[in-house]
């Protein structure tokens, strides 16, 4: 059997989608490893099955799996690329809800961008001392739909992103699950640039939505940015986040960016099996 899919990229961010509404395909974790193996196979961050919706309170649903098999709650760039996806598969050219573990994600098109909104943030922490890296530093949390550990620096182009990232991605204080890692180092009240350690990937990409999303909220919660922010990541493209905050709450957030179709093509059910 041959299933078509299509690889799509999101400010650097790659995701392999296929369309699975009439659920005639089912992937083991070990098979999604797979396929995203950049050496044996397509290569991507992660996969993504467009499914229908399953309360009728949205008009889509996605089956979002990392990298590593695992299924993540939610990803901003991977959000932007299903957006794009189903405008590719179904025609829809207005706004478009689907549904993730995290809740109903709305997309629309913008010209040539795709903006997402994310759900309401929660358990914002700052200004923990944590000790790694064999000394106590202040790292900040904040969960937009996957948790995000968020740490400050002077110079980005220097940290070890790969060594303090993965420190960070299992610290006990983060356990059992552990969290994202992002580096940030602020520029001006509406520019940041961010580098991630990403979980499920298991190290560096060159960029992660939700992790651009926390580290402006981060920001924002430090009186140091204000909406709308503009983010360069590891790819060097600029994705822009809005949000307001309202009795110190961070509501309407929006996630703007490119997305990008690389190819399509179709799998051998030897390339899954």
């Amino acid at each position: 059997m041959l299933v078509e899919f299509t690889k799509m990229n999101g400010a650097g961010n790659d995701f392999v989608l296929i369309d699975n509404r009439d659920r005639k395909l089912s992937l083991l974790p070990e098979q999604i490893v797979g396929l995203c193996n950049r050496q044996k196979a397509i290569g991507a961050d992660g996969l993504i099955l467009l499914e229908n919706s399953s309360n009728g309170k949205a008009d889509f649903a996605w089956k979002f799996y990392n990298s590593d098999g695992s299924e993540a709650e939610m990803c901003g760039n991977g959000a932007r690329c299903f957006a794009r996806f189903i405008r590719q598969v179904t025609g829809r050219q207005d706004q478009i809800a689907f549904e993730t573990i995290s809740g109903i994600i709305h997309a629309e098109f913008v010209g040539h961008l795709v903006r997402v909104s994310l759900t309401t943030p929660t358990g914002l922490h700052l200004g923990m001392d944590l000790q790694w890296e064999g000394e106590s530093r202040k790292v900040h949390f904040i969960n937009t739909g996957v948790p995000h550990a968020v740490y400050f620096v002077d110079q980005l182009a220097s940290v070890p992103v790969q060594k303090w990232g993965a420190s960070l991605r299992y610290h006990a204080q983060f356990s059992p699950r552990g969290t994202n890692a992002n580096f940030v180092q602020v520029l001006n009240d509406h520019s940041i640039r961010v580098r991630t350690y990403e979980r499920g990937v298991e190290g560096e990409t060159l960029a992660c939505g939700t992790g651009v999303v926390a580290s402006v909220l981060a920001a924002a919660a430090r009186n140091l940015v204000d909406s709308p922010v503009d983010v360069t990541v590891q790819s060097c493209e600029i994705l822009r986040v809005y949000f307001t905050s309202r009795d110190g709450r961070f509501l309407e957030i929006y996630l703007e960016g490119k997305v990008k179709m690389v190819y399509h093509g179709y799998l051998l059910k030897e390339s899954y099996k």
